[in-house]
């Protein structure tokens, strides 16, 4: 969007709230930028000529009379591979002292791909973590949330993913990151040597909280340059999409809305629909594949942003600490990847839906024995089998730590059925089970 030749000053301000201003002004769009008595600033409503700008510092020390300019534009960015390697803020600008990118200057948060260049999604996206790569199979243009509790390694998670996932460019949205996860992510990408491929937009706790909200239009802005325009496969990763969804109810109670369900805006779901939409597969090759952080309070996955969340997206991946192994696992149970079966027994090896089919039925039923020890029952050897299994199988397939490649899996989860169970007692197919049984493995 062209900036205006010519744009008025206004100096009356007509309210202010902690985040907002509102004044009456002309001809100004929704999401344009201004500056508030020095501030940056940004458009989110307009009714007839009364305008409300949300501040990005807050706005403390505005006084009635304030400058404000409106810039004519929403929020842009300068696209070009001199984005990749490159580590900026929620504006942006460089925070790695770097020099200023030249390139194409985009508007942010525009509209997704139009839905007739979509394609279905058929790419496999392999991370190394077996408890997503053998259970809950990533797909290219897929969006998927991780659920996990604030303890959780989840930010590791995340860098290793990046590290380890087979696409062109990964790009980070770190959305209220503390100082020592923000060192964390850029000395991990600088000592795997993977900058080249890797762009990061980056908010910190000691900034503004309401500057979060900017985060994710410029991460997805870079990778619609990358997918689109370069037909590159990209992998976006964001958190936390729970400290965004707090920046935008804080937006929203200090302009006096009404909050709906757990003091959330009850624009919520569109807020977060529009950032999760933005996944893609295009005929051409290039992808978007969304994975976002969401930490949840207590465990509670009722909360309205994982609830909104679990309705966008096409699955979710759930972290929690196994107490047998004392590993962090992605949970078999509460994990679901929705498009797996269109690259299982696809894009990897025949006997892949029925190895995860087997392993997890099996981990149930190591549940069910532990719940049986646990009240006073007396357990079979099946049962007693199982519980030897779970604890190896949490350890070499379901914990987050395990690196290895998908047929590195299968093979794994086959030497550990055949330690613990007859080939009748897993529920494989014979024809697998005579070309991959592992039968000296005990």
């Amino acid at each position: 969007m062209a900036t205006k030749a010519f744009q008025r000053t206004y100096t009356q301000l007509q309210a202010i709230t902690k985040a907002t201003v509102t004044l009456n002004a002309k001809d100004v769009s929704n999401d344009e930028l201004a500056t508030v008595n020095g501030k940056l600033a940004q458009v989110v409503k307009t009714k007839g000529d009364s305008v409300t700008l949300q501040v990005f510092s807050g706005t403390e020390g505005v006084p009635t009379n304030a400058e404000v300019s409106f810039h004519g534009a929403p929020p842009t960015l300068r696209v070009s591979d001199q984005l990749a390697g490159r580590f900026f803020n929620a504006y942006g600008q460089p925070i790695d002292g770097g020099p200023e990118i030249e390139g194409e200057e985009r508007e942010v948060g525009g509209p997704s791909v139009n839905p007739y260049k979509r394609r279905q999604p058929s790419e496999l996206i392999p991370t190394g973590i077996a408890g997503i790569d053998l259970n809950n199979t990533l797909v290219s243009g897929q969006k998927i949330p991780f659920f996990a509790d604030p303890d959780q390694p989840y930010n590791k998670v995340m860098a290793d993913v990046a590290l380890r996932a087979d696409v062109d460019k990964i790009i980070l949205g770190g959305m209220g990151l503390t100082n020592d996860d923000y060192l964390f992510f850029r000395h991990e990408f600088e000592a795997a040597g993977a900058l080249g491929k890797i762009v990061s937009f980056v908010n910190t706790t000691e900034e503004p909280p309401v500057e979060r909200l900017l985060i994710p239009d410029m991460a997805l802005c870079a990778a619609e340059y990358f997918a689109v325009d370069k037909n590159e496969k990209v992998l976006v990763l964001l958190t936390d999409m729970t400290l965004y969804a707090d920046a935008l109810s804080i937006v929203s109670n200090r302009m006096d809305q009404i909050p709906s369900k757990d003091s959330m805006p009850g624009s919520l779901y569109s807020d977060l629909a529009k950032i999760y939409e933005k996944a893609v597969q295009l005929p051409d090759g290039g992808s978007i594949t969304i994975i976002a952080v969401t930490t949840l309070n207590d465990g509670d996955i009722t909360h309205a942003i994982p609830d909104n969340t679990g309705y966008i997206t096409e699955g979710q991946l759930f972290l929690r600490a196994d107490p047998d192994t004392g590993k962090v696992i992605v949970d078999p149970f509460r994990s679901l990847s929705r498009l797996k079966q269109l690259v299982q027994g696809k894009k990897t090896r025949e006997d892949h839906s029925q190895i995860m089919n087997a392993g997890v039925r099996l981990y149930a039923d190591a549940q069910n024995a532990k719940t049986k020890l646990e009240n006073g029952f007396d357990l079979s050897d099946y049962d007693l089998r199982c519980l030897d299994y779970a604890k190896e199988y949490a350890t070499r397939i379901l914990s987050i730590d395990v690196n290895i490649t998908i047929d590195q899996m299968l093979d794994t989860a086959w030497e550990i059925f055949a330690k613990h169970f007859s080939p009748a007692e897993t529920g494989i197919k014979q024809a697998l089970v005579d070309k991959y049984w592992k039968a000296d493995a005990k």
